[in-house]
């Protein structure tokens, strides 16, 4: 059956066919066959194989369709494609491992100074939260129980899982992310031990100098903050703006999951491949994220009210006195902003 894959298998005609589609293209692999030809062009070469006297090679491009179906949680996809079980998974592993290889210092490179600062503007330009460098979470790539594993990758909600922990910029970028801690990670471990957190501990990562937040010079330079889940008893006005920062990395993940909805499923692979395939998905999520689409993936995300499971409390259950400091003065300059706001253009509290 798997050696009359060109006179049958989906490649050769389904995918053939949806070329001429544009719509359909994109629907059944949620990129345009322009962007699929475009990641091929980046990782073909890791993907070519050589011919043996047994059987033809995969083609590249063949690799790269069955990886983005899988991707999509399509089921039997080797009798689709007519290709062996093992080939499938191979062709998976292989086309996603270029994917990161080849993509991921493109699509999501370390940001420098100017590019740190660029994403503060964005913010305060969309949400209206100032100095702010992204909205972090984490969420739980649910796996099979790895042998031998014990309970490191249990979870609170009884499930065995990997941890993705990210941060984004204000228009669903991811500027970071972490692929593969446990499961079973405390609450502000996975962070604390991320490079990030490192990173941001040693002023490493070219943030910023502290700088005045807009139009409120008098209280001085403030500094550039990161934005998380974790519940601050402040003002409502505080509340608001930090709700509509935050909730930019929940819109991330919709997103995400919506285009690739296998994370949405048990991956039934080693974790070390989990955690391949995940970060093949985040990379393809900012290769593809187009502003004009996004409203698109959230609605698909939001109607089917699929979700990756979070991880409670990323930030810890105490935050330190200096960022209750910092937090106060932005809620002071939030609630000054709006009476300011109000003074002048007469509008409702919000």
């Amino acid at each position: 059956m798997n050696q009359r894959r060109k006179t049958f298998g989906a490649y050769y005609h389904l995918v053939a066919e949806l070329q001429l589609d544009s719509e359909k293209h994109l629907n059944y692999f949620r990129m345009s066959a322009e962007q699929m030809e475009e990641i091929l062009s980046i990782v073909g070469p890791d993907l070519t194989r050589q011919t043996t006297n047994f059987r033809d090679p995969i083609d590249s491009c063949c690799s790269t369709s069955v990886t983005t179906c899988l991707l999509l949680s399509r089921a039997s996809l080797a009798y689709q494609y007519r290709l062996g079980a093992i080939t499938v998974c191979s062709s998976v592993h292989m086309t996603c491992s270029a994917i990161e290889k080849r993509m991921m210092s493109i699509h999501i490179p370390p940001p420098t100074e100017d590019q740190w600062k660029a994403i503060a503007s964005k913010f305060w330009d969309k949400w209206k939260f100032p100095n702010c460098l992204g909205a972090i979470d984490g969420k739980h790539i649910t796996i099979k129980a790895p042998p031998n594993s014990g309970s490191l990758f249990f979870n609170y909600k009884k499930t065995f899982s990997i941890v993705l922990l990210a941060l984004v910029d204000a228009d669903y970028r991811f500027t970071y992310i972490q692929v593969g801690d446990f499961g079973q990670a405390s609450d502000g471990g996975v962070y604390g031990s991320s490079r990030l957190g490192r990173g941001m501990e040693a002023k490493t990562l070219n943030v910023p100098k502290d700088s005045p937040l807009p139009g409120a010079g008098v209280q001085g330079p403030m500094p550039y903050v990161i934005v998380g889940d974790a519940a601050f008893p402040w003002r409502e006005i505080f509340n608001y703006r930090l709700s509509s920062a935050r909730m930019v990395i929940e819109c991330a993940f919709g997103i995400l999951t919506a285009r690739w909805r296998v994370l949405l499923s048990r991956l039934q692979m080693a974790p070390h491949f989990v955690d391949t395939v995940v970060m093949a998905s985040c990379i393809l999520h900012n290769f593809l994220t187009n502003p004009a689409q996004n409203r698109r993936w959230q609605d698909e995300a939001e109607q089917t009210g699929d979700m990756l499971p979070i991880i409670r409390n990323m930030g810890g259950n105490r935050g330190s006195k200096d960022a209750y400091g910092v937090c106060e003065k932005f809620s002071a300059f939030f609630n000054s902003l709006e009476g300011s706001m109000r003074s002048h253009h007469n509008i409702h509290s919000l």
